[in-house]
């Protein structure tokens, strides 16, 4: 574990090194807030899918168009640029389904840089739809609804990928910490 006030060079080695960060998780489990925390920790950008996705829809861009390639491609190309500059990325994305999983691993390859995948799941029905329903009721149901009948399992090439999954229904500071350790290993 990490060592609270510690510099991050001693934390986690060289900083300065760029690494991927790929969150993955259903809507309401806790992702954009552990990457936040995570990318303010390690000095990362955090490029965020749903503002991406929300900003190509308010273009004008019919909803019955592949909006989220679209907003999943253009994350990448931010990611890359990011990463070629030198510096680390935390990506906030469901990740869902295998070809999005691996995209962040092809980037990793090209840009030579470490993948660490944090999968956030909240264990607590309860908890979770309290999360989600903080949010615009038409954006959680739809997110949810799409999500969970398409979220796949790990296996194949993205079974193989770095992950560590958190159980976000417990202490954020304990959830943070282990993403942080995980991150540095």
């Amino acid at each position: 574990m990490a060592e609270p006030g510690a510099p991050l060079e001693r934390q986690f080695g060289d900083v300065r090194v760029p690494m991927l960060v790929a969150m993955a998780g259903l809507p309401g489990s806790g992702k954009s807030t552990i990457a936040e925390i995570l990318a303010g920790r390690l000095g990362a950008t955090v490029i965020s899918v749903d503002p991406i996705e929300a900003s190509i829809l308010r273009a004008g861009i019919d909803s019955d168009q592949p909006t989220g390639l679209a907003a999943y491609l253009v994350a990448e190309t931010m990611a890359e640029q990011v990463l070629l500059s030198g510096h680390s990325v935390v990506v906030d994305a469901v990740n869902a389904v295998e070809p999005a999983r691996l995209q962040w691993r092809d980037l990793a390859e090209r840009c030579d840089v470490k993948l660490r995948v944090v999968e956030t799941v909240c264990s607590d029905p309860e908890l979770h739809e309290e999360r989600l329903s903080k949010r615009s009721p038409l954006v959680a149901a739809y997110a949810v609804e799409q999500n969970t009948e398409e979220y796949d399992e790990w296996r194949g090439a993205c079974g193989s990928l770095p992950r560590v999954t958190l159980d976000t229904s417990g202490p954020l500071g304990e959830n943070v910490d282990a993403a942080l350790d995980f991150v540095a290993g």
